[in-house]
């Protein structure tokens, strides 16, 4: 591990970091009904390592308000161009997806969108209404962009009523400035707040190997669950492309074990840590 540093290419990874890519079959069944329904996924957006895993088990986050994002930050692989109008088809799209996969734990998350009056909350009320009027005993996981941490927006998205309202701090609170365009620290924390206060169950994530220090890992984990959020993930970040902050550090799986032990000594409920860890992965675990 100590060879790992800062001035490696990093273009070997650990060996526990290797993962499956979706088989030809399973990658052309995804791919014709979410191009049939005009919907986009964070697991390829995102360039996510666990896209072979959850896709053969049925599984996908999928992506609402276009593709595109009005942000920019360092860590991300989905593009930031100037985004397009809201897709007003896209909620019963969305609903007749998650019908057709007969999926009983739906995730749904999104680009941000400043650009939009209201940051696509009313967009967001309508997926989560329509996805639930089609599917009566699935459960939705939300991950949000931070609404600027405005409560009337928040609140839309509230009264939707989803079972896991998600938004990731991301990073330790040193590296925000530099990893996160547009993002505040502070804001992300009062973002988790206010959902609690508004009944909801909440959830947040952070990255490593950005160049943060163990200490500032705990220290992070613990802003967090002060907000009362109780289920959080950990994992390994993976730079997706040449204009992406390089990984400053692997962890190693002993590492994410200790990590995982100090969020549940903290009262985090369910904590899941791990190299290959995402926002939405093994998500439906919370909620048992």
């Amino acid at each position: 591990m100590d060879s790992l540093n800062k001035n490696s290419s990093f273009k070997t990874k650990p060996k526990w970091l290797k993962s499956t890519l979706p088989s030809a079959e399973v990658y052309s069944k995804m791919k014709s009904a979410l191009s049939a329904g005009c919907l986009h996924t964070i697991c390829e957006s995102g360039k996510c390592p666990n896209i072979g895993e959850c896709w053969a088990a049925g599984a996908a986050t999928f992506m609402i308000l276009g593709n595109t994002c009005t942000r920019n930050c360092r860590f991300c692989a989905v593009y930031h161009t100037k985004p397009l109008p809201p897709d007003m088809e896209e909620p019963d799209n969305l609903a007749a997806t998650v019908k057709h996969f007969k999926l009983k734990h739906c995730v749904i998350t999104s680009v941000t969108r400043d650009d939009l009056q209201d940051e696509g909350a009313e967009h967001w009320a309508k997926c989560i209404n329509a996805v639930r009027a089609l599917n009566k005993s699935v459960t939705i996981e939300i991950l949000v962009p931070d609404f600027h941490a405005k409560k009337e927006l928040i609140q839309i998205v509230a009264d939707a009523k989803p079972d896991i309202f998600s938004h990731n701090i991301e990073t330790v609170r040193r590296l925000t400035p530099k990893i996160r365009s547009g993002a505040r620290f502070d804001r992300s924390l009062e973002v988790l707040r206010i959902a609690f206060a508004m009944g909801m169950r909440v959830k947040s994530g952070i990255m490593v190997g950005l160049g943060e220090t163990m200490e500032e890992i705990f220290e992070t984990l613990k802003e967090i669950r002060d907000t009362s959020a109780d289920i959080i993930t950990v994992g390994q970040y993976l730079q997706p492309g040449n204009d992406n902050t390089q990984v400053e550090k692997y962890y190693s799986p002993e590492e994410f074990e200790l990590i995982r032990a100090e969020a549940l000594r903290l009262g985090f409920r369910h904590a899941e840590c791990g190299p290959l860890v995402r926002s939405s992965y093994h998500s439906s675990e919370a909620l048992m």
